[in-house]
């Protein structure tokens, strides 16, 4: 069974790399040529791309921010409960959250014209 399991899953990433390699070379020789006047690529040329981009910009660490997640959840059990109420106060009013934001000055005040 387990090997069934993961012979699904390398045949999923194998599927799932040959569509966004296509997606990439489809992309790429609609757009540079036109734009830039640049030669159209290969499937193989435009999996090249991907794995470079992927060294260059994305490295090869396992899993999704895992290091961050870590630290956060770290933090997060060393809160007080005051401290955990002001983080999350914090993300409301800073991050555009608008469920218990009060409306500004200029809405309230009827000298203020918009």
């Amino acid at each position: 069974m387990r090997a069934l399991r993961v012979l699904k899953f390398v045949v999923m990433g194998l599927l799932f790399a040959t569509l966004f390699t296509f997606l990439v070379r489809a992309l790429w020789n609609w757009l540079m040529p036109g734009l830039f006047g640049w030669h159209m690529i290969t499937f193989w040329q435009a999996l090249g791309i991907l794995l470079l981009s992927k060294i260059l910009f994305g490295g090869f660490r396992p899993g999704w921010g895992g290091r961050w997640r870590g630290r956060m959840m770290e933090r997060w059990q060393n809160m007080t409960p005051e401290e955990r109420e002001k983080f999350r106060s914090g993300l409301r009013h800073g991050c555009g959250f608008r469920g218990t934001a009060e409306p500004p000055a200029a809405a309230t005040d009827p000298k203020v014209s918009v």
